[in-house]
């Protein structure tokens, strides 16, 4: 099986001319021309980007969703098949309903109509790895039911084989392998497909969300319904709204998409800089609008996650940015490690400011943000700036952002639109404002050890003074030796010198 899908992707390589794109990298150009001479009869005009991503699409859904992952890796290929990756749609035929009735049964252990009140067959919504239902609980419930594509592990298992040796033998044989690290990205795409392929985890990530929006007037998230969910079936609450790429129908709703853009603006730094845990996969797909004009969010299959020290350091970072202090930005990479210390900041700062100067004051139609990636992305390169992967995922969503923003409200002021709420944000992390919040969180902390002062104290006393002890009868063994050794060399120095005066004696009286 797996020797036959490795022909089969020989065989699209082969077709679509996938090897030029390889060869093309040698920056001598001998390999390229070497090859062109050998496979002499190909001819094509065809763009290498559209032949890139025809072939993945050829190859089925699981390296299309490499495809797109690749895409937001501006860091690591070129800017022209990245475009074109970014066309990518994960769209697959739905599989059978009964098929999908046969792993309800299997999930409940009874009759679906012994678990639902209503189960739509026809599938609503169909990608690579589930497809979803519509159904009604007993309660009255409205429900989206969604279901793991059969046999899908098995595949991702085999295509990620597959892929892992492709990159071992570009990052062995390709001069360029070691910087681009293909492995590294394979295990990457490996473990986002890992996540989405348990419906549990989903269902963990679209609570999480829920509650931290629990009382936001923004953003509405689906409740799950926990106890018809599992590794397979992921049941929850069903949205009722308009996609948000239906821009009329929005309009003929009196929906004001100044504000909503606006306000996904302002979801989209909240969940970044506030909770440290946001929605990956912001493609207008998983994105509904509700009658009162609130963003609805699906598909929690991809979720990002920052560290404190993650977000501090974007804070910093945007803020600086918005200020146009350029150096600040040049001295947070530094001191955060990820430029080299020898790099010099003077310099470091002018390229900065000369991508990022340009797009101020204009509004976000005459700004492209994947063009302004590209450009840091370069300079990082020229200033061997180490891309964090934990920030990719930060990169691709604030990509659909700005198409979002682009169909929304294309006059938004981005930079205007986020200043305030990250000066509040920062505000509230540190200085005064952001004591109280510190003393709660150290309270729990204070309300185990404080009881326990008194008695660590003594201990510490008790400690000190027995290493003072211990430390003098290790001076007084100490001295104790030495006087020992100075006796034993004492005597040792009298016995030869009595030696020498005993044979000096015989040797004068003739006995010697």
């Amino acid at each position: 099986m797996r020797l036959l899908r490795l022909i089969r992707i020989v065989w699209i390589g082969y077709r679509y001319r996938l090897d030029e794109i390889v060869c093309a990298a040698d920056p001598s150009g001998r390999l390229s021309r070497w090859w062109r001479r050998l496979f002499f009869w190909r001819h094509d005009a065809t763009p290498r980007g559209v032949r890139l991503r025809v072939a993945l699409e050829s190859l089925g859904p699981i390296f299309v969703k490499f495809g797109q992952m690749l895409s937001t890796r501006r860091d690591l290929i070129p800017p022209d098949i990245a475009d074109e990756l970014a066309k990518l749609q994960d769209r697959v035929p739905p599989f059978s309903s009964a098929t999908a009735l046969t792993i309800l049964e299997h999930h409940f252990g009874r009759p679906v109509t012994e678990v639902f009140a209503a189960f739509d067959p026809e599938p609503v919504a169909s990608a690579s790895v589930a497809q979803v239902h519509f159904a009604q609980l007993f309660d009255g419930r409205e429900a989206a039911v969604k279901i793991l594509r059969p046999g899908i592990r098995q595949v991702i298992e085999h295509d990620v084989a597959l892929m892992d040796a492709a990159a071992w033998l570009l990052e062995t044989l390709w001069s360029e392998g070691e910087r681009l690290r293909p492995r590294e990205v394979v295990a990457e795409f490996a473990k986002s497909l890992e996540d989405e392929l348990d419906l549990m985890r989903e269902a963990a990530n679209c609570s999480q969300l829920r509650r931290n929006f629990r009382d936001a007037k923004l953003l509405i998230v689906p409740e799950v319904y926990w106890d018809y969910c599992g590794s397979q079936v992921m049941v929850m609450e069903r949205m009722h709204g308009t996609p948000i790429s239906r821009i009329d129908a929005l309009r003929a709703q009196g929906i004001d998409l100044k504000r909503l853009s606006a306000a996904g603006v302002e979801i989209f730094f909240t969940q970044v800089f506030r909770d440290g845990f946001f929605h990956a996969d912001m493609h207008p797909g998983n994105i509904l609008v509700a009658p009162d004009g609130r963003y609805i969010a699906l598909d929690f299959g991809i979720m990002g996650t920052l560290s404190d020290e993650d977000k501090n350091y974007l804070a910093v970072n945007f803020l600086a940015f918005f200020q146009r202090d350029y150096r600040r930005v040049a001295l947070a990479h530094i001191e955060a490690g990820w430029a080299p210390p020898y790099v010099r900041v003077e310099e470091f700062e002018g390229a900065i400011r000369a991508v990022c100067e340009p797009i101020f004051d204009r509004p976000l139609k005459e700004i492209s943000f994947g063009k302004t990636l590209l450009r840091l992305f370069q300079t990082a390169r020229r200033f061997e700036v180490e891309v964090q992967p934990q920030l990719v995922l930060l990169q691709k969503t604030l990509l659909n952002i700005e198409g979002l923003g682009r169909q929304l409200d294309p006059d938004l002021d981005l930079w205007q639109t986020a200043k305030p709420f990250l000066e509040r944000w920062m505000s509230e992390q540190v200085g005064w404002r952001a004591l109280p919040k510190a003393l709660r969180e150290e309270a729990p902390h204070w309300a185990k050890w404080v009881p326990q002062l008194p008695r660590l104290l003594h201990q510490e006393l008790l400690a000190r003074e027995t290493a003072r002890r211990q430390a003098k009868i290790a001076a007084r063994r100490a001295a104790k030796a030495k006087r020992k050794e100075r006796v034993r060399r004492t005597a040792l120095v009298a016995g030869w010198v009595a030696s020498l005066v005993l044979v000096w004696w015989l040797v004068k009286n003739g006995w010697l």
